[in-house]
């Protein structure tokens, strides 16, 4: 039976419950496992420069095929509870936005989705920044280094605080808020918005789409998070990986932005998030869709 357009464009779970959670957690889960490997990647050309394939020789060369793993403790243990964050935040906020009876909008979708992902900052700002610390600290073998500055997630965060206390643990949260704001507004309202166009081209309800289209919708959304809001993930990446004391380059985000801006790199790393952030986006999207709807 045809649906309506403004039937279309409803999302599958308008009310979040703990059900709901649930499937976001084991989903989000899922999803995130397959960005571990090539973000070590996009940080480092973030943070050094020089080219993706370069950098990957050079990784696997000089520090051996686990360095790519490097700080995935940290995103593997975090990602489930992050993108369960999200997507329950959304619906949350999409619920409240939303009056009854009214079809939601891109706008409301936008919001709801920067709103979760301001929500979801206080959690991944910290642990973005501890992977990041984790993937660019100096080689054990360097002539100044005879041991590893972190051996770890935990032993990282630790040093943190003693240097800095709390504001050194959440160093960057400026560019982070206005990463996961926008670029999960940004993200929601794509995927919201080619769901909708995709469902009622068809004369079909969003529940009926077939997993392909669920997952070109994703990563379509994908691909818009991050060319919409990479100079800011570049900035925090900056920040997060720089020094402290007498060796800090960035006293603030205004400083580290225009750094980036005189240095000209602004779209460093673009061409590697992109190429992750299509499957990645596509596959999380599928995987939450199809957990749902197993779970009812």
């Amino acid at each position: 039976m045809a649906s309506t357009a403004e039937e279309s464009f409803t999302p599958v779970h308008t009310t979040p419950g703990w059900k709901d959670n649930v499937k976001d957690l084991v989903a989000g889960a899922a999803g995130g496992a397959a960005q571990v490997v090539i973000d070590l990647v996009k940080v480092r050309l973030q943070t050094q420069g020089g080219s993706a394939l370069s950098l990957t020789q050079q990784i696997w060369q000089r520090e051996g095929p686990l360095a790519f793993y490097k700080g995935s403790l940290v995103p593997l243990l975090g990602v489930g509870a992050c993108v369960s964050i999200q997507f329950s935040a959304f619906h949350f906020f999409h619920h409240q936005l939303t009056p009854p009876n009214q079809t939601p909008s891109l706008t409301q979708a936008y919001l709801s989705g920067a709103l979760a992902g301001l929500t979801n900052s206080i959690l991944s700002g910290p642990i973005e920044h501890i992977r990041i610390r984790l993937q660019t600290q100096p080689q054990p073998s360097a002539p100044t280094l005879s041991k590893p500055l972190y051996t770890g997630p935990l032993h990282c965060a630790l040093t943190l605080l003693r240097k800095g206390g709390l504001p050194a643990l959440y160093r960057g949260h400026t560019a982070t808020l206005l990463r996961e704001g926008h670029g999960i507004g940004v993200w929601f309202a794509t995927y919201e918005g080619c769901l909708s166009l995709a469902a009622r081209k068809q004369s079909l309800t969003r529940e009926s789409l077939p997993t392909w289209q669920i997952a070109l919708c994703g990563a379509i959304a994908g691909e818009m998070l991050w060319f919409l809001s990479h100079p800011f993930d570049v900035v925090k990446s900056r920040m997060q990986s720089d020094g402290f004391g007498v060796e800090r380059r960035y006293s603030s985000f205004r400083g580290a932005w225009g750094g980036m801006v005189r240095e000209g790199g602004m779209w460093t790393g673009l061409g590697t998030a992109l190429c992750r952030a299509a499957p990645v986006s596509g596959g999380t999207f599928v995987v939450v869709e199809m957990v749902r709807r197993a779970l009812g």
